[in-house]
């Protein structure tokens, strides 16, 4: 009986351990992918490191040149003072969008309309040849009245000033609606709660709502301020001297064009990894909190 009984008890123990595997199919499209993409990897390899078009050596000889480095410097210049004048334009245009003031609307969608409407370049190339409007930039008293400032646009208007309204008005227009977003993530709640407690609208705003709101503005931010560090080499065209340009009035000279191009994308990787990194990191502290439940694994 207990010998039966015991027989009985492994029964299903061992009926379990000889179930048949499931295997799955021959999945042979990813092993050809697999083929093609490790082909055409390894031909990139090879060229890279055979083809005497890269001159690898010119590249290292230019890669820290002096003019090169100066021009990296500028594109960095450049890429904080735009975002700095973007985000703030674009703050204020957000605010002007969601305060119920239909003059203020109409003025908010105008500027977005218009700024994000037309190519960066446009405007680069139409804040660089201002002077052709207005020879002189004034303040005074319009229609013929005193002036009590002047000077000619074309010592006002630079090629650094032109890059930074051409690309600072461009890029206010994208945070503005970047913020909005930000902003409208926020509970209505929070804005009530903050009212009950006292607070002025203005506190209301830099206090409780606008650092809620940094966890949906952040990582969009992020990809602006990497798309804006690619965007000032367009500020070649009106002869600023930033990385591209640098690179161009080298390779114009030496006819080396094909590696004084990489030495000028060997650089941009390295800042936008730089940028990346920096952005990973203020994404994870702005998102303390706000991690969803399976995300932490539980």
């Amino acid at each position: 009986m207990s010998a039966r009984l015991a027989m009985d008890t492994k029964g299903p123990s061992a009926a379990m351990s000889k179930a048949p595997e499931i295997v799955d199919p021959p999945r042979f499209g990813r092993w050809i992918g697999v083929v093609l993409v490790g082909g055409v990897m390894a031909w990139i390899v090879f060229q890279v490191l055979t083809n005497p078009g890269f001159q690898w050596d010119v590249v290292g000889r230019y890669l820290l040149n002096a003019g090169v480095l100066k021009g990296v410097a500028m594109t960095l210049q450049l890429t904080v003072i735009v975002m700095i004048v973007g985000l703030l334009i674009g703050i204020v245009v957000a605010v002007m969008r969601m305060s119920g003031d239909p003059l203020l609307i109409f003025c908010a969608h105008a500027f977005v309309w218009f700024f994000r409407g037309t190519p960066v370049l446009v405007q680069l190339v139409f804040w660089y040849n201002l002077a052709a409007l207005f020879p002189a930039i004034e303040i005074g008293i319009p229609f013929g009245g005193p002036k009590f400032f002047e000077i000619p646009a074309t010592v006002a208007i630079s090629s650094f000033t032109a890059a930074l309204l051409g690309l600072g008005l461009n890029e206010g227009a994208y945070m503005a609606e970047i913020i909005r977003a930000g902003l409208l993530s926020v509970d209505n709640g929070q804005t009530e709660a903050s009212k009950a407690l006292g607070h002025k609208p203005w506190q209301t705003f830099w206090i409780v709502v606008l650092p809620q709101a940094m966890k949906a503005i952040v990582p969009p931010t992020g990809n602006q301020v990497v798309g804006m560090l690619k965007y000032t080499s367009i500020a070649s065209v009106v002869a600023l001297y930033e990385l591209m340009h640098s690179v161009e009035l080298i390779y114009s000279r030496t006819f080396e064009t094909v590696p004084l191009l990489i030495v000028a994308a060997l650089w941009y990787l390295f800042l936008v990894s730089i940028l990346s990194v920096i952005q990973y990191f203020i994404e994870k502290y702005y998102s303390k909190g706000w991690h969803r439940q399976d995300d932490r694994g539980v």
